[in-house]
């Protein structure tokens, strides 16, 4: 069967909507979900310890181990933003090679 996909015709199977959803904004879901985590590190979780424990003061969970989990969240938002960078000024190449 032939179909159009990403403004080329392909005879390759069709992907189903969950595996498109996860192929395109997996970037993004991985960041918010860095960002969430943060916020409830940094912000929620000191203001709650601080209403209920208010002997001793809260310790950021994501700063134990010598702050590793945000070195790997950074190289790991950082080679995919790059390679992103990388996918479209590919597909710009591409579309501009196609029309010349």
């Amino acid at each position: 069967m032939l179909w159009e996909y990403g403004g080329k015709m392909t005879t390759q199977k069709r992907p189903s909507f969950e595996d498109e959803f996860f192929n395109r904004k997996w970037r993004s879901r991985i960041a918010l979900t860095y960002v969430v985590i943060c916020l409830f590190d940094f912000f929620v979780a000191p203001i709650m310890w601080a209403t209920v424990f208010s002997v001793m003061a809260w310790q950021p969970l994501t700063l134990q181990g010598g702050g590793l989990f945000h070195v790997s969240m950074g190289a790991i938002l950082g080679v995919s933003a790059f390679s992103k960078s990388k996918e479209k000024i590919a597909e710009i190449n591409n579309t501009f090679k196609e029309g010349a």
